[in-house]
């Protein structure tokens, strides 16, 4: 899944919503989008419990990404961009990232260690991208595993381990290991987060011989 590179093609979902949306303060559209990280954290912690969470943590889950796409689009509408406020977001979306995943992460969905992998996947992706931009290098958004697609592995995940309970298949069993639909996310967050970091530093690397 590579969807950052598509991000355009959401506009018509966020263009109208952002233009009633003109005189909000963008950064209020940012901690709104935060603290509906936090809750969706919290909400796949307690899933585990209570499995109709897992339905209500991936909408929620949806709704911090909107949130997190509108809060760009509302200050470029209103000519409000600045660098603080793209540093927030970056802030706020490594934040966001830690509350989703380390709600899996720490819940009985998921062994710790692969949560903990997946966390150093995905936060190391994300600082390859910018610190790319750092050196003078282009921004980077491409490689395996951008934020678009955690967003929607977040959102649809929960669901399939939901649907799979109902079904009586909560688990699978592969080489003798068994493992949650959930945890399967959190090994592919593992493993491919850590692969596009790599490949982020690799582009990076090139496009410096360049300068």
């Amino acid at each position: 899944m590579v969807l950052d590179g598509h991000r355009d093609k959401a506009d018509f979902a966020l263009t109208p919503v952002a233009k009633k949306l003109i005189n909000v303060n963008p950064n209020m559209i940012s901690w709104a989008g935060l603290l509906l990280a936090l809750l969706c954290g919290a909400l796949l912690y307690l899933s585990y419990d209570h499995h109709i969470l897992l339905i209500v943590g991936a909408i929620v889950v949806l709704v911090s990404g909107y949130f997190d796409a509108l809060d760009g689009k509302v200050a470029k509408l209103a000519g409000k961009a600045s660098k603080r406020g793209d540093f927030l977001d970056h802030v706020f979306d490594r934040y966001a990232d830690v509350f989703m995943i380390g709600g899996v992460a720490l819940s009985a969905w998921c062994n710790p260690i692969l949560g903990a992998l997946a966390l150093v996947g995905v936060l190391l992706t994300s600082y390859m991208g910018t610190q790319a931009q750092a050196v003078g290098a282009p921004r980077l958004y491409a490689g395996l595993l951008g934020r678009a697609d955690r967003v929607v592995l977040s959102t649809l995940f929960p669901i399939i381990q939901y649907v799979m309970i109902v079904l009586g298949y909560g688990s699978v069993t592969i080489l003798g290991i068994t493992v949650t639909w959930l945890e399967m996310m959190v090994i592919y967050f593992a493993v491919v987060g850590n692969l596009t970091a790599i490949q982020r530093a690799i582009v990076t690397w090139n496009n410096m011989k360049e300068m």
